[in-house]
Parts: C-alpha cells; sequence; structure tokens
C-alpha cells in the first residue's frame, strides 16, 4: 500500500527575504514535506554580519527534500517580483502559497528616524507584501489550497506599542491591514489570508547582531516554531484560516503541542514586540 502523500508535497511556495531566518525556517519546514520553494532575496554575495545567501538557502532547501530556486531580487520592484512568480509558473506550474516574510526595521525615535529609514521601511513592508501578493493571486485562485501568510502582527492598540516606534509599527500594522482587507476582498475565492507572529523573541540575525546579543539569543525561541507553525496553517484549508492574525505558539497549542521548550528560549523567554504579556 502506498504512503499517504502529506499536503505539501509538490505545492509550490515563492518567499521573500528567505536567505535566512524565519524565511527560510519556512521554506525549510515546507521542503521537508516535498514542497518546491522559490526564495526571492537581494542576498547574492555573502554579507560580512549575516549569514547565507540565496544561493546558500535555495541549496538547504533541496538538502532538505524539497526542490528551489533562487531569484535575486528586490521585493520593492514590480519587475523582480514578477521574475520570481514567473519562474514558480514555469517550472513548477504555478503557486499555492505566497510568503510575505521581507521586512526592514528601524526603531529610531521619531525626531532621529531618518526619511530614508521611514522610506525604506513603508517601501519593503507595505509595498513588497503588495506587490508579491498581487502577482501570485492569479495563481492562488486557481490551486486546491491557496494560502498568503504575512509575518505581521495582530492590531495591538495598545498605546504602549503605538508610542513605541510609530515609523515602525505603521509599516508593520500596515501589512496586517493588507491581509485583513484581503481576506474580505477574496473572501468567496478560497484563499487563506493570515498574518502569523512571534509570541517571543526569534533567534535571527536581527538579534545576534543586537546590543547584549548573548542574553537576546539565550532568551529568544528558535525560527522552527515559526516554521512548525506556518505549516499548520497552510496545511489548514484555506477557508477555515482566512483572516486570522495568529501567533506561534497558540498556533501549535491548538494542534496539540503543549511542549514548546525543544524551540528554547529558556524558561521566560523575551516576549515579542506587539504581544502583551
Amino acid at each position: 500500500m502506498m504512503a499517504e502523500k502529506h499536503p505539501l508535497t509538490d505545492r509550490t511556495l515563492v518567499v521573500s527575504g528567505g536567505s535566512r531566518g524565519i524565511g527560510l525556517a519556512i521554506a525549510l519546514g515546507a521542503a521537508r514535506h516535498g514542497a518546491n520553494v522559490v526564495l526571492l532575496a537581494k542576498t547574492a554575495e555573502p554579507h560580512p554580519k549575516l549569514p547565507g545567501t540565496v544561493y546558500t538557502a535555495a541549496a538547504e532547501i533541496e538538502a532538505a527534500g524539497g526542490k528551489a530556486i533562487a531569484v535575486v531580487g528586490d521585493v520593492r520592484s514590480e519587475e523582480d517580483v514578477a521574475r520570481a512568480v514567473d519562474a514558480a509558473v514555469a517550472e513548477f506550474g504555478g503557486v499555492d502559497i505566497c510568503v510575505n516574510n521581507a521586512s526592514a526595521i528601524a526603531t529610531d525615535p521619531t525626531e532621529t528616524l531618518s526619511a530614508k529609514k521611514f522610506d525604506l521601511m513603508q517601501q519593503i513592508n507595505i509595498r513588497g507584501t503588495f506587490l508579491l501578493t498581487k502577482a501570485c493571486l492569479p495563481y492562488l485562485r486557481t490551486s486546491p489550497n491557496g494560502h498568503v501568510v504575512t509575518i505581521a502582527p495582530p492590531l495591538n492598540l495598545n498605546p504602549h506599542w503605538l508610542g513605541a516606534h510609530p515609523a515602525y509599527t505603521l509599516s508593520k500594522y500596515g501589512m496586517t491591514l493588507l491581509s485583513l482587507g484581503w481576506a474580505a476582498e477574496y473572501a468567496d475565492a478560497g484563499i487563506g489570508f493570515t498574518c502569523l507572529w512571534p509570541e517571543t523573541y526569534i533567534a535571527t540575525s536581527a538579534v545576534a547582531n543586537s546590543a547584549d546579543f548573548e542574553d537576546a539569543l539565550a532568551s529568544s525561541r528558535s525560527p522552527e516554531i515559526m516554521a512548525d507553525a506556518a505549516v499548520e496553517i497552510i496545511t489548514s484549508p484555506g477557508s477555515k484560516v482566512n483572516g486570522g492574525c495568529l501567533i506561534d505558539s497558540e498556533v501549535l497549542r491548538a494542534a496539540g503541542v503543549e511542549d514548546l521548550s525543544r524551540y528554547g528560549g529558556g524558561a521566560d523567554p523575551i516576549i515579542d514586540i506587539f504581544v502583551d504579556r
């Protein structure tokens, strides 16, 4: 008797900013179940402070059991986004899952935040999410279980978060509002539009390059918790999760995973921004 295929076998993901961190972890999580992955990222050459390139990420995905295409490009560019989606269609026949992971962060106070950083956050976070989702939509409509997963937080209007870093908050909440808007706009299309956000700090390069990074890393969970939560989401029927703003640990607990210790972070991991304790 033949073994039953995993729901992600031969399904195709397009992931922005997937050279490392959460984006790569999600790609690897899907690849372990036989998914195809197209990575859109700018990192053609190694960065002195950041590990990996889009090419090394693609190699990891293939080693994990998936198929991968590396596309060097900028999510802010309509032409680059189109190349990534076209590559997915040409090589794998379509797009089943869009992962809006690429993001820029600057938490400087308003009076010292440069206009360049402000523009960069809005362009990558909001414009990039819009462009990639728009390009994938014609193919998601024909997928048997289309999903758009956006790495963005629930809309938390606690004045603490509104006042902490308004420009960055604007860009991330903009991503969330796009997802919620699409969930309503395409409610009859069967596509699942969801936001996914970590409950705690995640051990990414951003944390590794922060002040007091050793303590921060020790109190951060591994990116695999976001990957496992994403896999739970994208293997669910799109209509079931559509419009959700989900927290990684809550997704896993709902799936029956009670012990999160294997993801690290210690007994009291650092709660992430936009999440009330």
